[in-house]
């Protein structure tokens, strides 16, 4: 497989994991009239095609470690299970940060929920594999939660009809936050310890199966009792869909298993570790957030004080995401 240790290699695999993970949303949003729900069967298909397309390309090639396959052949049962238990947790995260998407628009969804998952990630990350620089790994996740208080702050200003709305968007963002912090310590834990130490390329797949698993009883209930207060839907609705939403769908699978794969193969260099990699992959907040204000124009006659708000929190990310980045070479 293909593993890169030189630090500028895996600085550009970790910045490819945040702009895929920030633009992934983006083909949602080209599906205006395909409810999310619906929009995740598709998206599920896509994150295991894009597990499967990395795994036989840069997971099969290289001279580290074991193939794909043969790591999926070897994998301890136990490492597998974190993995998959991994994919389980992501799958609901993901589902309630779609949910508050389609609530809230990009530019709250993300900074709130990806920045609150950055948060728990990072942390949990170091814990569990210490390496970078404490005082800018933690300064940056500093800077982050400040970013996010900004976003929020931009959020609450911004003129909207329904305050109901706004705090259900809110809350969703949260709760799938939360979760979303969750994740990437049970994937480091299945990378980690004594014994055969499985490769990326077979932990993303092994996780994704996980997500996909567990996305059939939860999209189901989702669909039943969505959290966004619509109506119930059914899968006929799913085959009535127009192909091109079909088509955004499975291409937003493959972009966020591209990232994942990225960050998961970073998290693996020595110089790096788990907690700056899936915290640099995290600047995903903002390249959604410029996406959300500048191509979906969710802030288009918003106050001047909800623009200068977000002034600050895109500073304030690139200052956090600066710290981050320098904590293996300090």
């Amino acid at each position: 497989m293909y593993q890169p240790e030189q630090y500028w290699i895996v600085l550009a695999f970790m910045i490819t994991s945040m702009l895929c993970w920030g633009s992934w949303a983006n083909t949602l949003k080209l599906c205006p009239r395909f409810r999310f729900q619906l929009f995740y069967w598709d998206y599920s298909i896509g994150l295991i095609l894009g597990a499967l397309l990395w795994g036989f390309t840069l997971g099969s090639h290289g001279a580290v470690g074991a193939s794909f396959l043969d790591d999926l052949r070897h994998i301890e049962p136990a490492r597998a299970l974190w993995a998959a238990a991994g994919g389980a947790v992501f799958s609901l995260a993901n589902l309630l940060l779609v949910a508050a998407i389609d609530i809230a628009g990009m530019a709250v969804a993300f900074p709130i929920g990806i920045g609150l998952a950055l948060v728990i990630g990072s942390i949990g990350g170091y814990v569990i594999a210490p390496v970078g620089n404490p005082y800018l790994v933690f300064g940056g996740v500093f800077l982050v939660i400040a970013a996010i208080v900004c976003d929020a702050l931009a959020y609450r200003v911004r003129s909207s009809p329904v305050a109901s709305v706004q705090t259900r968007g809110i809350v969703v963002s949260l709760i799938a936050g939360a979760l979303m912090g969750t994740f990437y310590p049970l994937v480091t834990r299945s990378m980690s310890g004594a014994g055969r130490v499985p490769g990326p390329y077979a932990i993303t797949f092994l996780f994704i199966c996980g997500a996909a698993l567990s996305n059939i009883p939860v999209n189901f209930a989702f669909m039943k009792k969505p959290v966004d207060g619509t109506a119930s839907l059914n899968m006929s609705e799913y085959f009535s869909a127009k192909p091109l939403w079909h088509l955004c769908g499975i291409l937003g699978g493959i972009i966020w298993a591209t990232g994942g794969v990225a960050s998961f193969v970073s998290s693996r260099a020595h110089s790096v570790g788990s907690a700056v990699s899936y915290s640099l992959g995290q600047g995903a907040t903002m390249i959604s957030a410029i996406w959300g204000v500048f191509v979906w124009k969710e802030f288009a006659g918003a106050p001047s004080k909800a623009n200068r708000y977000l002034v600050a929190m895109f500073l304030l990310f690139l200052l956090g995401l600066g710290a981050l980045a320098a904590s293996p070479i300090f």
